[in-house]
């Protein structure tokens, strides 16, 4: 029961800076939900290959985790693969463009529990995708005030 959620936007900023938004841990807590808190696994926040992390969903009484791990790493490509409450990966790759950098985020996810599988599909799918383009708009402002 795999679902895909994949959207692009234009940034007018280099393919380097914009990567620096999804890689540097402070400048992604600028564009991340704030109901969303990403830490490092061990004691330093690391984005190489093999790197774990937390994100931790900031939902009181709950706070649901799913740890993840650098699965590929390239110049201007990071995805995660992930495990918690579902399994996927999140792969954010940094195009070059003529006026910048297209960015492309896809979201790839399958949640094994039916009961939580039907849960996600009647409550959260349509916010997760909205929270999603959310997102990739404030990751262009972040990354746009920068390049300025």
């Amino acid at each position: 029961m795999g679902r895909i959620f994949e959207q692009f936007i234009y940034i007018q900023a280099s393919a380097t800076l914009v990567e620096s938004c999804i890689t540097h841990r402070d400048l992604m807590h600028r564009w991340l939900n704030p109901a969303l808190r990403c830490e490092p696994f061990d004691q330093d926040w690391n984005t190489d290959l093999g790197g774990k992390s937390r994100f931790i969903i900031q939902i009181p009484l709950l706070q649901p985790t799913l740890i993840s791990t650098v699965v590929e790493r390239e110049p201007g490509l990071v995805v995660w693969e992930f495990d918690g409450f579902f399994h996927g990966r999140d792969r954010w790759e940094c195009q070059p463009a003529e006026s910048g950098t297209r960015l492309l985020n896809r979201f790839e996810f399958e949640i094994r529990n039916p009961i939580i599988w039907v849960g996600f599909n009647v409550f959260a799918a349509k916010w997760t995708q909205q929270d999603m383009q959310a997102q990739l708009q404030r990751l262009k402002k972040v990354a746009e005030s920068l390049s300025k």
